[in-house]
Parts: C-alpha cells; sequence; structure tokens
C-alpha cells in the first residue's frame, strides 16, 4: 500500500514557475514508477510524465517537453515536478501517482493515487 500527498499548487501568471511534490508513505517508494497527471475542467484525465525507480528513465507528454522537469528523491520518498514557462493551458488538477513495474503513459496502468493539487495559471 502506498499513500500519496501531492503539495505545491497554487496560482502563479502565464510564464510563471511551479514546484509540485508528491509525498509518498511506505517503504516500498523506490520501487514504484510515478507520474505526474492532470485533469483540466470538462477533459480527460491525461499523463503529463513519468520516472522509473532509479530515475534512469523518465518520459513526457509533448506539450510539456522542455518545460516540465520530473525527478524523485528515493531516500526522502518524495517525487517532484518542476513547471516552467506555464501557460493558461496547463492549467489542472494535477495527480501524482505509483505504477509498479515499468513506467507509463497509460493513466489506467497506475495503482494508486493522491488526492491531487489544483494548478491554475493566469493569461
Amino acid at each position: 500500500q502506498v499513500e500519496l500527498v501531492e503539495s505545491g499548487g497554487g496560482l502563479v501568471q502565464a510564464g510563471g514557475s511551479l514546484r509540485l511534490s508528491c509525498a509518498a508513505s511506505g517503504r516500498t517508494f523506490s520501487s514504484y514508477a510515478m507520474g505526474w497527471l492532470r485533469q483540466a475542467p470538462g477533459k480527460e484525465r491525461e499523463f503529463v510524465a513519468a520516472i522509473s525507480w532509479s530515475s534512469a528513465n523518465t518520459v513526457y507528454v509533448d506539450s510539456v517537453k522542455g518545460r516540465f522537469t520530473i525527478s524523485r528523491d528515493n531516500a526522502k520518498n518524495t517525487v517532484y515536478l518542476q513547471m516552467n514557462s506555464l501557460k493558461a493551458e496547463d492549467t489542472a488538477v494535477y495527480y501524482c501517482a505509483a505504477k509498479r513495474g515499468l513506467i507509463g503513459r497509460f493513466p489506467g496502468g497506475y495503482d494508486y493515487w493522491g488526492q491531487g493539487t489544483q494548478v491554475t495559471v493566469s493569461s
């Protein structure tokens, strides 16, 4: 069992930055691939970024490449999402999720989810 708690969301102007954090409970955090996914009003939940258990592999949705960076600190049981050059279309609730095995883009492939943190980008 893994419990996930996100923080760091808020209101920011377009072009600004935010850093999301996700604190995980449980001794097996380092064995999970971790992901960030988001859901905007009226839209389906979509994949944003993921990182393997060792941090050796990362993957991003095309719309955030070059602007967002996912990282993790297994000693602190924490995964991060650094978001730069934010755009109005990045506005969404951002969820942290844990997945057994390899990293993946499919939201249905994640086993544990946090409650989400709101990110609002004003234009």
